[in-house]
């Protein structure tokens, strides 16, 4: 059985007519005074670690914009619901924000799997996700505007990195997952990656973990044997609070980065800040932001997330922290906000359009660009190696944006897609 849905209208006001009996577009069915979107993130459940900032990071972009003077005139209200880490219930709450709430558009989404069952009830309803987390690429939706980008490039730029002598010579790579969508096809990019640059089967150890597990002894300790081949990095695309408990092994079983380093494409600064020194440092990550960043972009954007987190009570307003899945959520926002004033309209297939070549100044130090016919946003690669404070040092970086291109030749069944959504 599904979990009772759950949702909460954050200001506003709420419809009673029967607006879709009436033929009206989407925008004509919104409150008068108000433009609806939803903003779909699990607040609970083993994603809320990654996702529940995602939500406040999304009202603090529209509280700015509102204060501003809204868009076209209107305050944009936020219809805010918890999925629970549930995937059906992703899906069900999509269509209520879309059918009952009325919604312009949605906010959300942190999964492959919760991402995939959104968009057969966009592809139904007609509707618009923006998804703001690097995924594994392998999907084109006219329904999705990817903010994260494909990770496929990421992930090549990284492992190319981790062979060479600044990365430390590394001959042997684990491909540590969560079992899921996105890790599955993300090894499946790298696994062919690396055959082509020679490295052997023996070489390449692929391991999957249930994603309600919370004992990594064993996985840790076959690592450890793994390792005793040659030098070694891990390839960690594990997914939640997974991530802690993974490093709380490797640190309890003596396996510190120096010996065995990983290198983590979900281990964010939000991730981290709950380990120790011994259990972080020197361990990598590779994102398109870090909130080390130096510049005067990302210094305004930490300011104001401070501000936010302390006026708004939130956990860890002490210590507040940013990172590339939260820029990538404030991009959205306003790339949507650019679009609706550009088209004046709401409506999905409007916006759409006004969305091709849209341009922000971000945080990272970059203007990124969404691309004009595939929605995926081309933004730098950073590759940064986790100090004692819990922030990154940037090792390595790319000096112009990367093209972002959902289909990869190291793709899941080695066919030919476009990287461009027909007219």
């Amino acid at each position: 059985m599904h979990k009772p849905r759950r949702s909460l209208a954050v200001s506003g006001l709420f419809l009673a007519l029967g607006w879709a009996s009436l033929g009206l577009p989407l925008d004509s069915r919104a409150s008068p005074e108000t433009i609806k979107v939803g903003i779909l993130h699990s607040l609970s459940g083993s994603m809320a670690i990654s996702e529940s900032v995602l939500k406040d990071v999304a009202l603090m972009a529209i509280e700015e914009i509102n204060a501003k003077g809204g868009v076209l005139g209107k305050k944009i209200e936020p219809v805010v619901v918890d999925p629970e880490s549930d995937v059906s219930t992703f899906a069900d709450m999509a269509e209520r924000l879309i059918e009952k709430d009325k919604v312009a558009v949605i906010f959300g989404c942190w999964t492959s799997l919760s991402r995939k069952s959104v968009v057969q009830i966009l592809e139904r309803r007609h509707g618009l996700l923006f998804y703001p987390v690097q995924y594994e690429g392998e999907e084109l939706s006219k329904h999705v505007f990817y903010t994260g980008s494909a990770l496929s490039p990421k992930a090549i730029l990284a492992v190319d990195y981790l062979m060479s002598k600044a990365g430390g010579g590394v001959k042997r790579f684990a491909l540590i997952g969560t079992d899921d969508i996105y890790q599955r096809a993300t090894h499946k990019i790298l696994g062919g990656y690396l055959r082509d640059k020679g490295v052997s089967e023996a070489d390449i150890d692929e391991k999957y973990i249930p994603k309600d597990q919370r004992n990594h002894q064993v996985t840790v300790s076959n690592l450890r044997w793994f390792s005793l081949g040659g030098k070694t990095a891990i390839i960690s695309t594990l997914t939640g609070d997974s991530n802690v408990l993974f490093y709380q092994e490797l640190a309890q079983q003596g396996m510190q980065a120096s010996e065995i380093p990983v290198l983590a494409f979900f281990s964010s600064e939000q991730e981290l800040r709950s380990l120790d020194s011994r259990s972080r440092v020197g361990h990598f990550a590779v994102w398109s932001y870090f909130m080390s960043l130096k510049n005067a972009i990302n210094e305004e954007f930490k300011a104001k997330w401070a501000f936010y987190a302390k006026t708004q009570k939130l956990p860890g307003a002490d210590k507040p922290l940013t990172n590339d899945p939260m820029e990538a959520t404030y991009m959205g926002v306003y790339l949507w906000k650019q679009a609706v004033e550009q088209a004046k309209s709401t409506q999905a297939d409007k916006v759409r359009a006004a969305m091709a070549g849209q341009t922000f100044k971000a945080p990272s130090g970059f203007v990124v660009k969404m691309d004009e016919r595939n929605h995926h946003l081309h933004k730098p690669v950073f590759i940064g190696k986790v100090n004692t404070e819990g922030q990154f040092n940037v090792v390595w970086k790319t000096p112009t944006l990367v093209n972002s291109q959902p289909w990869r030749s190291y793709n899941i069944s080695n066919d030919k897609k476009p990287n461009v959504l027909e007219p």
